[in-house]
C-alpha cells in the first residue's frame, strides 16, 4: 500500500512572529472556560502516560478551532497529521493517516462534517478499539485484514454541528463549543498582534477595530492587516482611530460590524423580499451565494446582532435592521419582525 504524504505542523521558531494565530493555549485570549478544561485534559494525559480523549470543537469560523487543534499537540510533545473532512471521500482516503498515526499522537480533521458516511464507519472502531479492518480481494476470495493502530487522539472540528452523525458524536469524550468574543477580548488580540506586525496603534484604534470585528479573532486579524496596508500607503508614523476609521470605511465595514457581503444580504431581503420570511435557498440564487456561505459565515453575526430571525417560514428582517439600512419596512410590504415571534 503507498503511504500519500503527511502534514504536519511546524515547529514555532522565533521567526513565526508573521503568524498571528497562538502557538500555545497559555496564548490566547478568550475562551477561558473551554482552555482551563482542556488544561485539565492534557495534564491528566500527560501524568498517566495515555493519548488525549478524543475533542470535538464546534462553533462559527474563526473563533480558534484550528488554534486549539494546533496548540494541543505542542502541550501533549507529539507530532501532528492534519486533514479535511471534504477530501476524506473513501476509507482508503483515511488509512494513510491511520497507519501513519505515532503512539500518542494527534489527528486532525477540519470540517468533520464533510465526511462520506462511509469514511465516518470506517473511523468508529478505530476511535474506539484502535483497529481497522482493511478488505482485500472481491468476491469469494476477498479476505479481512484486522490491522492494529497505535493510541492516538482524534480532534475534529466543525461549524455544522448538527450534520454530524449521534454516532460519531458520542465518540468524542469532549465537546466544546466555541463563543463569539467580546470587544475587550479582541482588543487585547489586535494589540498583541499589532506589535508582531510593527504597528504603533494607538488603544483607541485597537478598540475601534475589536467592536467592527463580528467577534472573531480572524476578522480582527484582517482588519488589523489591512489597516496596515492603508497606513503604508496612506499615511506615516502611529495608527490612531481616525486613520483606522478611513481605512475601514473604504473597506466598505460600518459601525456595526458590517461588511459589504452582510449589508447586501439585509438589502436583498428587504428589497427583493419586503423583509421576509424568506427560505435561505431562495436568498442564495438570488445572491448568486452558496446557501453553506449564508448559513456558515453570513447569517451568525446578523442573529447575534439582533438584524434578522429565523421563523418556521424562513428568515426575516427585525426592526433594527430596517433601522440600519435607513429604510421603512412599509415601502416593501414587509412587517417588523420581533425577536419573540
Amino acid at each position: 500500500m503507498t503511504r500519500e504524504p503527511i502534514l504536519r505542523a511546524p515547529v514555532p521558531t522565533p521567526d513565526d512572529d508573521h503568524d498571528l494565530r497562538p502557538q500555545r493555549m497559555e496564548e490566547m485570549v478568550g475562551q477561558r472556560e473551554v482552555y482551563a478544561r482542556l488544561k485539565i485534559a492534557i495534564e491528566a494525559a500527560l501524568v498517566r502516560r495515555e493519548p488525549l480523549g478524543h475533542i470535538l470543537f464546534d462553533g462559527p469560523p474563526g473563533l480558534g478551532k484550528t488554534t486549539f487543534a494546533m496548540c494541543i499537540p505542542r502541550h501533549l510533545g507529539v507530532p501532528v497529521q492534519i486533514a479535511s473532512g471534504a477530501t476524506l471521500k473513501a476509507p482508503k482516503d483515511l488509512i494513510p493517516y491511520l497507519t501513519n498515526a505515532e503512539e500518542r499522537s494527534v489527528l486532525f480533521v477540519d470540517e468533520i462534517h464533510r465526511m462520506h458516511k462511509s469514511v465516518e464507519e470506517f473511523l468508529y472502531p478505530a476511535m474506539e478499539d484502535f483497529r481497522i479492518d482493511i478488505t482485500l480481494g472481491e468476491g469469494v476470495n476477498a479476505r479481512t485484514l484486522n490491522l492494529r493502530l497505535k493510541p492516538f487522539t482524534l480532534i475534529g472540528a466543525t461549524t455544522r454541528t448538527g450534520l454530524i452523525s449521534a454516532p460519531l458524536r458520542d465518540r468524542f469524550h469532549m465537546r466544546e463549543h466555541l463563543e463569539f468574543y467580546s470587544v475587550g477580548e479582541l482588543a487585547e488580540i489586535v494589540r498583541r498582534n499589532a506589535v508582531k506586525l510593527q504597528i504603533e496603534l494607538t488603544d483607541d484604534a485597537a478598540e475601534l477595530i475589536a467592536a467592527r470585528s463580528r467577534g472573531t479573532p480572524r476578522i480582527a486579524n484582517n482588519r488589523l492587516r489591512w489597516i496596515r496596508d492603508y497606513a503604508t500607503a496612506k499615511k506615516a508614523g502611529k495608527v490612531s482611530q481616525q486613520v483606522a476609521e478611513q481605512a475601514l470605511t473604504m473597506q466598505k465595514v460600518d459601525h456595526l460590524g458590517l461588511d459589504r457581503q452582510d449589508r447586501r444580504y439585509l438589502e436583498t431581503m428587504a428589497r427583493i423580499f419586503g423583509g421576509g420570511p424568506v427560505g435561505v435557498e431562495a436568498l442564495a440564487h438570488t445572491m448568486n451565494i452558496p446557501a453553506d456561505t449564508l448559513v456558515d459565515e453570513v447569517e451568525p453575526f446578523l442573529l447575534r446582532s439582533e438584524l434578522i430571525i429565523r421563523t418556521s417560514r424562513g428568515r426575516r428582517l427585525t426592526a433594527k435592521a430596517f433601522e440600519h439600512l435607513g429604510l421603512s419596512p412599509d415601502a416593501f410590504g414587509g412587517k417588523q419582525a420581533t425577536l419573540f415571534e
